[in-house]
Order: C-alpha cells, then structure tokens, then sequence
C-alpha cells in the first residue's frame, strides 16, 4: 500500500526484506507466493560483484525444492549444469562437477608424489548434465532480483534505511532514495544484507565468537587469463579445474573457481598469524608473494589480470549476538558466517528461506504476526540457524587445526561429504527423516560422533593420535557412507559410483530398487 503525501512516500507491507542478494530475492518471491505484500530493498544496483559463488549437490536439491515447492519455473533450471545452460545461457556460471584439494608446503614447494597422498577429488556428479555449478553472482542475483519485480515484488534499490524504530505493530524505518524521504513499515523485516550488515549496526546486535575457530582473514578477486591446472598423467575422475579448487596449506587455503565468461575467481583464507606474514592487507603484492610459494599457482595465473581491486577482509568469521526479533530476522547469511571452505554457506541460507518460508506460509493475515505462535517460531527458528552454523564452525575449526597434516584433513572432510550426499539422497528418496539437521548434527548416532571427533581433532598431539582419530572417523561415516568415502583402493579419488549407492540401500532403509529408480530420475 502506498499513500503520497507531498514530497514524502509512506509505504505499509506485511513483509520487508532488506538486502537484493540471491538470498533476500528468492524469500522475495517465497513471500509473495505466499500472498504477503513485500518489499525488497537494496542501497546499492545490480549487477555487483559479491563473493560466495560455489554451489554444491545439497544445495542444488534445496534449490530445486523450494522452487517447485512454491512455484517459481523461471529460477529452478538454475539446480543444475544442464538446464541452466538451456533456460539461462546467457547468465554466466562455471561448471562444478566436484571438491578438487590439493595440499601444499609454502616453505618447501614440491611436486606432487604420485601416491595421490597429496590430493583428494571428491565427484558430485557422473556428468555435466546434472552438475552443480559456481553461481557468477553478477548476473545470477541480477537475474533473481528481475524475476522478483515480474512477480509483482516491489523493489527499491539506491535507498539507504536512515532510522529503525520497532512498534507493537510493525517495525518501521526511514530511508531515503535518489535523496527523497521513504518511510517504510512492514509487519516482519527480514536482513539478508549479510554479515555485519543492516540490523547489526542499527540495533547494536553485537556479535559472540565462533567456539574453537581462529580468527582468519581474506584476501580475493576475480580474473581474466587464468590458465588451467596442469593435467594429471591418470585419468581422475572429472576435470580437476570443472570444481572448487582448494590449495590447503598450513594456515590457510586459496580457492579458484572457473567460469564460463573467461572469469575466474581466486582468494585465501588464513589464519591472522599466516595473514600477518603474508601481510595480506597489501592487496595485490601479497597475493604475488603467495604464488610464489605455490609453483603449480604461479604457472596458473602467470598471465591472470584482475578485472578489480583485490579486497581484504580483517576479520572473516562472524556470529550475531541475535538472530530474531519480535518483529525481524536475520538470514543465515546475515547471522554468521563462518568461511568459504566446503561452502557450506549457501545450503545454510537456503535451509533458513525453507524455514522463514514455512513460518510466513502460517502468518496468513494481520492477527497472524502478533500471534504468540510467530514469536515462538522465530525463537525456534534462531535456535536451529544457530545450531547449524555451529555444526558447521566444528568441522571447519577441526580442518583449520589439521591443515599441515594433509591426511587427517582429509580424513575430517569426509565427515562432510558422508553427512550431505546421505543428506541428498534421503531427500531424493523423500525420506528427509533421515536426514534431520544440516550435517547431520542431530541424528542420534552420528551427530555426537562426529562432535566428538571434531573436538578430539582439536588437540592432537602425536601421529599415533592422527592415525587413532582417522580409523575413527572411518568407523563413524560407516553407518552414513553411500558414496564409498574411505575406500584406500580409490587412493583419495572418488568417483560418482552407482553401484556404490545400490550397494548403501539398507543404510537408506532402502532397496536396490529404490535406488536404481532414484537414479533415473535423477538422469544418472
């Protein structure tokens, strides 16, 4: 609703989102589905540039499942390599087939024993058909944010929220844009602007430390004349380069991800002690400084060229002091992030759109959003997001602390990639009760395992411990493993297997039946 009264516009919405991120466009159009009255506001315009850009199977899933569930055809050819290059050629992207790691001494730079011992090729996908993908931020939320206003969204972008002020009613805030004076009231904000954004300066949230992470910085940009990783003499089991390209070192990590418009996208993460050395806050010298210490990195992008300034980020994780409100919340990706490694960041925004989603489907009329029962779903709703990003601060705390030891690293990843292709495929089965929490982190067997090892990872103090604690995590995935992780034969490369997943069916409460229809649909 929109009342003019001179040079000022008061506008009344059951549903403010602030933040035009895939992540606030997509809940955008959840909403209005839903039959809300919403409102999208952005203070900058697109296309933009923003980091967070590699997809993974389960966030393809949950991708697909929101936009069947509610109703949008135009975003869900997006879930996969195929489709998208046929609805959507035009909007650039890269080709994800898999996890690509790669380990690295920065003081002694050696070339890769050919044991594999230095490698670890994780495949999500037996072919590019079905394929994830690395989302070109620029066009993909520009692409989001278009769609949204055709569905009658309203969107307002270049506006800057001046004052936020709660009421028993409705949240209210002043904004100006193109330097005329908005108020806007909605009945729920929402915050998708992202760490450290809207809500947590305007309402002084404060934020509290991820347990057990170190403090880490970042340093990246994006490309042009990146070359390619050099062939390997076997034949893995997808082009390495078709992936997120992890370089872990002692400290940190550097991703690359390829894309289709030439585009190449390239950062570190490290430690403040590892930062410090690199002195990453010089921008483009440090990133030299690093390739110089990584040989097969230097050949790559010997011939690379930024297409923008390096940006550097002092202090990369982040967890809010509060997530909801009587009458706001914040996105997952607004309330914490934690780092981009196993980009577990996107299935964490998009399993808390599924949960605001679900919330809003209930909040039908007025009455419905002073009703005690929203209070208590937002409450509910905080507590779940947060147990979440802390699942995924465990895992990746136990990483950051074995990432000189190259096998108990991999070892630890395979808590992650056991606990989200079980995830997927008891989603495909439509048996998402066996799948309760992201990572797994509340199913009775598992997630207190996996706690337990992740905890253990921590302080580790002589190799025989590394070696206990990897027979462990073997023991632990067992009961989730339907992808053959750990198998010694596959010397750290493992394939897109079908018979490995047939194989799995009882630990699915499944049969080879089940499994080989699944497989169908899916287009293995």
């Amino acid at each position: 609703m929109l009342h003019v009264r001179g040079p000022h516009v008061t506008r009344h919405y059951d549903i403010a989102i602030a933040g035009s991120g895939f992540g606030g466009s997509l809940l955008s159009m959840i909403a209005h589905r839903l039959g809300h009255s919403v409102v999208l506001i952005e203070r900058g315009t697109h296309p933009r540039t923003v980091i967070g850009e590699s997809s993974t199977p389960l966030t393809n899933l949950l991708l697909e499942e929101l936009t069947t569930r509610y109703d949008l055809p135009t975003i869900r050819p997006l879930s996969k390599w195929g489709t998208w290059q046929q609805a959507h050629p035009q909007i650039a992207c890269g080709l994800k087939r898999g996890f690509t790691f790669y380990h690295h001494d920065l003081e002694d730079p050696q070339p890769f024993p050919p044991d594999r011992s230095h490698q670890l090729l994780v495949a999500a996908s037996p072919h590019d058909r079905i394929a994830d993908t690395h989302w070109y931020r620029a066009d993909f939320d520009h692409l989001l944010v278009r769609e949204a206003q055709s569905l009658g969204v309203d969107y307002l972008d270049e506006t800057t929220l001046t004052k936020i002020t709660e009421h028993d009613s409705a949240i209210q805030f002043e904004a100006t844009r193109h330097n005329n004076p908005i108020t806007i009231s909605a009945k729920l904000l929402i915050d998708a602007t992202g760490p450290r954004g809207l809500l947590h300066h305007a309402l002084n949230l404060g934020e509290k430390p991820l347990p057990n992470l170190p403090h880490t910085q970042a340093l990246y940009t994006h490309f042009t004349g990146a070359g390619k990783i050099e062939p390997s003499h076997q034949a893995p089991p997808y082009p390495v380069d078709a992936a997120a390209v992890h370089h872990i070192f002692d400290g940190g990590w550097i991703w690359v991800l390829q894309f289709n418009n030439g585009i190449t996208s390239a950062g570190i993460a490290a430690t403040d002690a590892l930062a410090t050395k690199l002195n990453l806050s010089e921008g483009a010298p440090a990133w030299q400084r690093i390739l110089t210490h990584i040989p097969a990195l230097q050949h790559q992008f010997s011939d690379a060229k930024p297409t923008q300034p390096f940006r550097h980020i002092p202090h990369l994780s982040f967890q809010s002091a509060a997530i909801t409100g009587k009458r706001w919340a914040l996105l997952p990706s607004a309330a914490g992030f934690v780092d981009p490694l196993l980009s577990t960041g996107f299935p964490l925004t998009l399993t808390g759109i599924d949960r605001l989603a679900r919330i809003l489907n209930q909040s039908t009329d007025a009455q419905s959003f002073d009703s005690p029962s929203l209070a208590h779903e937002l409450q509910t709703y905080a507590a779940e997001t947060e147990a979440d990003q802390l699942a995924a601060t465990r895992l990746i705390a136990a990483l950051y602390a074995n990432m000189h030891d190259f096998p108990t690293f991999s070892a630890l990843s395979l808590l992650y990639f056991a606990a989200v292709s079980y995830a997927e495929t008891a989603h495909r089965l439509n048996k998402p009760e066996l799948a309760p929490s992201f990572l797994l982190h509340t199913h009775p067997t598992f997630g207190p395992a996996s706690k337990s090892l992740c905890e253990r990872a921590l302080h580790i103090a002589t190799p025989a411990q590394a070696a206990e604690l990897r027979e462990d995590i073997l023991g632990a995935i067992d009961p989730i493993n339907v992808a053959s992780l750990g198998n010694a034969t596959r010397r750290n490369w493992y394939p897109v297997d079908a018979n490995d997943l047939i194989q799995a069916a009882p630990k699915l409460n499944a049969s080879p039946e089940d499994i080989d229809q699944l497989l169908q649909r899916c287009g293995f």
